[in-house]
Formats: structure tokens, C-alpha cells, sequence
């Protein structure tokens, strides 16, 4: 389910300062998920749950 495969991700992110420079400059829900899939997290782009304001707030 792509909510799991979300929380795993966001979990990782936790304790990876590069993952996390990655995910601010991300500029689109999009970009967050290509970062994920190059981290082994797949979810689809349409499936994402988080608008980009959200996305600011997760990601730091």
C-alpha cells in the first residue's frame, strides 16, 4: 500500500541529513517520489498523499 511504503520512507529520511537536503529541494510531489524510488520506496505519483505545502513541512 503506497501509505506504508510512505511512512517507511519518511522513517529512513528521519536519520539521513542527505536524504533530507534531497527531499527540500524537491520542487514537486513528483520529485519526492523519484528520490524515493532511488531509495527502494515505491509509490505512484497520482497516490501521493501530501500536497506540496505539506510535503515543506515533512521534509523540514
Amino acid at each position: 500500500m503506497a501509505i506504508e511504503q510512505l511512512k517507511d520512507f519518511f522513517e529512513k529520511v528521519k536519520g539521513d541529513s542527505s536524504l533530507q537536503e534531497k527531499l527540500k529541494a524537491a520542487k514537486s510531489p513528483e520529485d519526492v517520489v523519484g528520490i524515493a524510488k532511488e531509495h527502494g520506496h515505491v509509490f505512484p505519483e497520482n497516490q501521493f498523499p501530501l500536497s506540496a505545502k505539506e510535503l515543506e513541512a515533512v521534509a523540514g
